[in-house]
């Protein structure tokens, strides 16, 4: 899956973070987040370097710390409108899964650029094709500034010390 980012859907300005199949179809799943995670996954994207780790650095440090790499991140499964993710690492000779939420495991992947995947049951319940605008092209462009307008908003105040 690729990346495409996080934007706010309107009305209700709640976060999203949009997944695009990189084959087939380019199915875009989106998956609604908290507003925490989203700033996490937008700050990460941005290259923004916070006075001190937040919580996803700090995984991405003990990680690091321990040894283990962070092989890939998965969203495995949809139950009930809530979406589930894993976590793949490689610590030594062994393969360890750990359950995640899809935000947790997105922003995570970001930091340690593990690639993300979705499970073909997930993208065949959520997932949609996007449609082209007027001129035949991707939405893409329109959910790259509703990127930056989000990021624009984001203050290093907001994650305190």
């Amino acid at each position: 899956m690729e990346l495409l980012g996080v934007r706010l859907e309107l009305p209700a300005n709640a976060p999203v973070v949009l997944l695009r199949e990189q084959v087939g179809d380019q199915r875009v799943l989106p998956i609604y987040i908290g507003p925490e995670e989203a700033k996490a996954i937008a700050l990460a994207l941005e290259g923004v370097i916070p006075p001190r780790p937040l919580t996803h650095d700090l995984l991405r440090d003990t990680l690091v710390s321990l040894g283990a790499t962070v092989v890939r991140v998965t969203v495995t499964a949809l139950e009930d409108r809530t979406f589930y993710a894993e976590l793949e690492l490689r610590l030594d000779d062994r393969t360890v899964r750990v359950s995640s939420r899809p935000s947790d495991a997105i922003a995570l992947a970001v930091r340690v650029d593990a690639p993300i995947f979705a499970a073909e049951s997930v993208l065949d319940e959520a997932a949609a094709v996007p449609e082209d605008d007027a001129d035949g092209a991707p939405e893409q462009e329109e959910i790259v500034e509703e990127f930056r307008e989000f990021i624009d908003q984001v203050n290093p105040e907001d994650f305190g010390s």
